[in-house]
């Protein structure tokens, strides 16, 4: 689905303006020295998602262990990335365990079965020495061995423990592990056929111990504290070990007796937790609402007195929580923050999201984004999240419903998907709406901010009659709900000149940069001593000696190289000069594309094309003759996705005046250069024309 519905420019009260010769600043670390980071602290995750195996169904719980993550849930399959369902598929019944940084499958395969109804990978958790895959949910039968509900995997050998072979009478949905006991949570009345209302606990080496939390309602969250003297619970509960303590819940670790009850105001009565997350900086919880009033969002306690730090009040039904690097990442699906002061009613849900641990506000940028999954199961998106290091590269997986990427052009992807640390390789939006008015001290350009999914402070460069060096720099704050107008004066304009003005946005440290804008165009009053005319290619193809047969006018890109040679050719129609005026200079203007070999270090040359030539069916075999003369030389081009100007022959470019001119980009090198075409939507090539009163 689009999203840009939402997505409109807000008008805001402040509107920012810097002159012409405003700078930006590089980031600094500690030291001083400057660093490539295209994220805005505190977050240290991309909104990048990765290529990652999918699954046929839905993903329930999510664990991690020395850079391999093992997948939970109700599906029987599981297919690579990018594939339609049914293609490629290999068999993995209800779990999977794949390679962080891959994201692709181990050997690992385990199949959760059960004799009658449908079985399900409801909780996942693995030992403090990360030997050990504890799982829950409803199930008989791993890889045909006998167990009841919860099971332990061998992570080494991936083999069922034996040993630990337990009654539980009803579905598992929590689990936690310390290294001498497993911490269950679920729908059971019964262990081993002794009374365990929704919590228990076992040794690790399966035996029930007396450990007793009962609660009257499922237990769905369950988290030891790092200190290992306290058990966080949550779920749908109103009351553990008889006593009021409605959702949330904590517990002795060695007897189960409530260390601290939660009346039913704290988590109001028609909320739940869901999911539960517990390190050094504290206790977090993910809650969900049904009907008016609800609580959805999110609450911190302290590890000391385990009293309130902060909550947030979002809409949208929250089912996990994790921390990475001071950072809480969510998954929900969040529709309505306004009561935090972020952002209004989207009537469509915002399924990931990022707060500091020390305080909710404001939402931090890190906004990828999933559907909420086919119509056939429950529509909440993500339900799941981890993190998993390798390589020396730390990864977040989430799991869920979902069967789409919303934030990466509704790219088809179910169950799972991932991110990592870096390196940010998407760009922010291309500035639109940009517009230029005469006022006072000059021309002013105003354009709603752009958004970048993981960096609220974007940089923009403004650019005049298509040069290759902005005329000015403005830094701006933006979220995909709060656009402000950006706005740059230019005083060094000129009376009775023609001027068009286009802007990038860059993420920071110029990381990532966008296309430039759509033009914007105004004649400032006064009578003219210069004036610049800009010229689009009005034909453009490149021809390829390896398919001496093939045609590339439609192509979005032009090509040029020596060896293996390929050869493109421009044509632009040339205005005669303005009544009174010469022309003064010429420059064309190529852009390379976004693609990592786009770039090259050998020298182009610009040449008149003698022969005749059609975009629509120039090959390579039948390529125009080229006249002796260069006419312009760029001596090499290093940056993707940047544009160069290119000065030509005044005189050539002069005899052409009102009719076209055609010229050639040719290099006697190996390196390739790849440039956008004008196809690409305006950021082909450019004939940038001076006049002035000789």
């Amino acid at each position: 689905m689009k999203r840009t519905h939402r997505r409109k420019a807000t008008i805001a009260a402040v509107v920012l303006a810097l002159t012409a010769t405003a700078l930006v600043g590089p980031a600094l670390t500690q030291g001083g020295v400057p660093r490539a980071q295209a994220l805005t602290a505190p977050v240290a995750m991309t909104a990048d998602d990765l290529p990652t195996w999918q699954t046929n169904g839905v993903v329930w719980a999510m664990a991690q262990s020395d850079g391999v993550v093992f997948a939970g849930g109700t599906f029987s399959a599981i297919r690579p990335p990018g594939a339609e369902p049914g293609t490629g598929e290999r068999q993995a019944v209800n779990f999977a365990a794949f390679d962080a940084a891959t994201g692709a499958p181990t050997d690992c395969r385990l199949n959760f079965t059960v004799g009658s109804g449908t079985a399900t990978v409801r909780a996942l958790t693995v030992s403090p020495d990360g030997g050990t895959l504890y799982a829950g949910g409803n199930f008989a039968a791993v890889n045909g061995t006998y167990v009841s509900r919860v099971a332990a995997i061998d992570i080494a050998t991936c083999q069922v423990k034996p040993g630990f072979n337990v009654s539980v009478s009803s579905t598992v949905h929590a689990l936690a592990a310390t290294d001498d006991t497993v911490y269950l949570g679920g729908d059971f009345t019964s262990v081993e056929d002794q009374s365990r209302s929704k919590f228990a606990a076992l040794t690790t080496g399966g035996e029930l111990r007396s450990w007793r939390a009962d609660a009257d309602l499922t237990g769905r969250a369950v988290e030891v504290t790092p200190d290992k003297k306290s058990v966080v619970l949550g779920g749908d509960f109103a009351r553990v070990r008889g006593t009021d303590s409605h959702a949330l819940a904590v517990v002795d670790a060695a007897s189960g007796a409530l260390k601290r009850a939660y009346g039913r105001t704290f988590v109001p009565r028609n909320s739940v937790v869901k999911g539960l997350h517990v390190d050094e900086t504290g206790i977090y919880t993910a809650n969900e609402g049904t009907g008016g009033g609800v609580f959805d969002g999110r609450i911190a306690l302290d590890l000391d007195d385990f009293d309130q730090r902060w909550r947030d009040t979002c809409l949208g039904a929250t089912q996990d929580v994790t921390v990475y690097k001071g950072v809480l990442y969510s998954s929900s699906h969040a529709h309505n923050c306004s009561s935090m002061g972020q952002f209004g009613e989207l009537y469509e849900r915002q399924h990931l999201l990022a707060e500091s641990v020390d305080d909710p506000t404001p939402l931090l940028s890190w906004f990828p984004d999933t559907d909420d999954g086919p119509a056939n199961v429950e529509q909440v998106g993500p339900r799941a999240m981890v993190v998993s290091s390798r390589g020396g590269t730390d990864y977040m997986w989430v799991g869920g419903t979902f069967s789409r990427i919303a934030s990466n052009g509704n790219k088809p992807q179910q169950g799972l998907v991932r991110f990592a640390n870096g390196p940010d390789t998407r760009d922010p939006t291309v500035p639109d709406g940009v517009s230029a008015a005469n006022v006072t001290a000059g021309v002013r350009v105003t354009w709603p901010a752009s958004t970048d999914l993981d960096d609220r402070t974007l940089t923009y460069r403004v650019y005049r009659n298509g040069g290759s060096e902005p005329v000015g720099t403005v830094r701006a704050n933006s979220t995909f709900w709060d656009r402000p107008t950006v706005s740059f004066t230019d005083t060094t304009v000129k009376p009775g000149t023609d001027y068009t003005y286009r802007i990038t946005a860059s993420d920071a440290d110029d990381t990532n940069t966008s296309a430039r804008s759509e033009g914007a165009t105004v004649r400032t009053p006064g009578t003219p001593t210069e004036t610049t005319v800009e010229r689009e290619a009005t034909a453009d193809a490149y021809v390829n000696g390896s398919s001496t047969g093939s045609t590339y006018g439609t192509h979005q890109q032009l090509a040029v190289r020596g060896s293996s040679p390929y050869e493109s050719y421009l044509r632009f129609n040339v205005p005669s000069p303005p009544s009174g005026m010469v022309l003064d200079s010429a420059r064309l203007t190529v852009t390379t594309s976004n693609d990592s070999y786009a770039a090259t270090a050998d020298a182009i040359s610009v040449r008149p094309v003698t022969g005749s030539w059609s975009e629509s069916s120039v090959t390579y075999a039948d390529r125009p003759s080229l006249g002796s003369s260069t006419l312009g030389t760029l001596s090499g081009a290093p940056e993707r996705n940047t544009a160069y100007d290119i000065p030509l022959s005044k005189s050539a470019v002069g005899d052409a005046a009102g009719s076209s001119f055609d010229v050639a980009l040719t290099s006697t090198g190996s390196d390739s250069l790849w440039l956008l075409a004008r196809e690409s939507g305006g950021t082909g090539p450019k004939l940038t024309l001076t006049f002035r009163k000789p």
